[in-house]
């Protein structure tokens, strides 16, 4: 299926149109459809399995890895992500050394997410003020090495969600209602780490 079927049948197969007020948004803030694609296939896959539809949740991941190869690139992390949720179902279907594989392929891609967490761009946040606004712009720079700084904590903590994808006992952190409460509103590179940290499905 090319890129223009997969948009022509999004809302027929995933549920959602691929030309809504939030598409138009991302489009305009620079990122690609396939951004948002991957992210609400995600979500859906994530939601899919927290009802028990388990054949659903995965053909829903198999479209977010579809896109995540054809689309990003090899070091993207958010195609760890998607191996990582494919590792988590294939063990939980009793397919262990499908779900090894998976995983070790999640960790491999994972390894370089301390140099895309330097390379990130933070876009201005929305503010409940102009005093904030102002403090934002003033501070700019220790602003985002702060965020650096806890981005990189939320990779050492996603890395050891990765470790534990093939053991029976889960991480017992609920990852995806974090990347629930942490979606940033803005369509920067930020969002695309943390929804490649966070949007991980919880068991």
């Amino acid at each position: 299926m090319s890129y223009v079927e997969m948009n022509m049948f999004a809302p027929r197969i995933w549920g959602f149109d691929r030309d809504d007020a939030e598409m138009r948004v991302a489009l305009a803030a620079g990122w690609s459809r396939a951004d948002l694609v991957w992210e609400r296939l995600t979500e859906a896959a994530h939601s899919a399995f927290s009802q028990g539809k388990i054949r659903r949740s995965g053909r829903l991941l198999l479209g977010a890895d579809w896109v995540s190869r054809l689309f990003f690139d090899a070091s993207d992390l958010r195609r760890a992500n998607t191996l990582a949720n494919l590792s988590l179902l294939a063990f939980r279907q009793g397919h262990d050394a499908r779900a090894e594989a998976l995983q070790k392929r999640a960790l491999s891609v994972w390894a370089g997410a301390a140099s895309v967490i330097d390379s990130l761009e933070f876009r201005p946040r929305s503010r409940s003020s102009l005093f904030h606004l102002r403090m934002e712009a003033l501070h700019r720079d220790q602003f985002h090495a702060n965020m650096r700084t806890r981005y990189r904590r939320i990779a050492e903590e996603t890395e050891q969600a990765l470790r534990m994808l093939t053991v029976a006992a889960p991480s017992g952190r609920p990852f995806f209602a974090r990347w629930r409460g942490e979606k940033p509103p803005v369509f920067d590179d930020s969002r695309k780490f943390l929804a490649a940290a966070l949007a991980l499905i919880d068991r």
